[in-house]
């Protein structure tokens, strides 16, 4: 059996991280780079840096940024934000990635998505998400796909979307709670089981962890095969932090399978 991966996913801005609620109001954390080494070193499964603010404002990522914490990390490495074509992959994975995440550009053009996993393999591809609970009839899985940051809607249903990206070649989906995010009261489970239930490649849970309890609920009652944890580990607006052993070390006496610290 597959252990359960723990992520962390860093939204940049101006090589700093920031940290929001709902994907709004954002709150400045630590220097990028500082903290991937950090968590690095704290034994996490894989990292994911999300430029939030490249596809607004119409830039390319901060591939600096990219080889920086390349150069401080040898765990998966995932990076999105600003990926429009080909040459923005082959960029980020040159600059020490091992994954490209699409989101807003896929909705637009979802053949980016096929040229990918076609030009460097499915494995390389990541499908992420922004879902957001809607209760129109036209959405059957009660969940919309939203862009930039939340702040567009695209008509699409998420279950929909979802199966359509693995189609197209996706290799992994990150369902993104819009409702959740930075709540720190729990996954949306729903949505992510929906999601985790209907397709066959890896599905990542995201938006709402803020305890313990949160991930063992999800991996006991999902298919999902990871989870981001970015709040548990730095958030501010926490009271507790955690750190990665202690996560571990719970899960593991819940008989949650991850990779044991060392």
């Amino acid at each position: 059996m597959l252990t359960k991966r723990l992520i962390a996913c860093f939204d940049i801005v101006k090589d700093r991280v920031t940290k929001a609620t709902n994907f709004m109001n954002n709150i400045d954390v630590a220097d990028a780079v500082s903290l991937a080494k950090k968590t690095y070193l704290d034994q996490i499964d894989e990292i994911i840096f999300y430029d939030i603010k490249a596809s607004v404002e119409k830039r390319k990522i901060d591939l600096a940024m990219v080889r920086r914490v390349a150069r401080e990390i040898f765990i998966p490495f995932t990076v999105g934000g600003g990926i429009k074509n080909l040459q923005d992959m082959h960029d980020v994975l040159l600059a020490g990635a091992e994954k490209v995440s699409v989101d807003s550009m896929a909705v637009r053009n979802p053949t980016i998505i096929q040229e990918g996993a076609n030009a460097f393999g499915r494995q390389c591809m990541v499908l992420s998400m922004q879902v957001k609970k809607t209760t129109e009839a036209k959405f059957p899985s009660g969940y919309e796909v939203m862009l930039d940051g939340g702040r567009v809607p695209t008509g699409l249903d998420a279950q929909k979307w979802a199966k359509r990206g693995e189609e197209l070649g996706a290799g992994e989906i990150v369902v993104n709670s819009i409702d959740r995010d930075g709540t720190h009261i729990g996954y949306d489970l729903k949505i992510t089981k929906a999601i985790a239930d209907l397709v066959s490649v890896p599905v990542v849970a995201s938006g709402g962890a803020g305890n313990i309890g949160h991930l063992e609920k999800l991996f006991q009652q999902t298919r999902v095969s990871a989870a981001i944890i970015s709040s548990m580990l730095y958030s501010p607006r926490l009271e507790k932090n955690f750190s990665v052993a202690e996560v571990k070390e719970k899960l593991l006496q819940s008989k949650v399978l991850v990779r044991p610290y060392f």
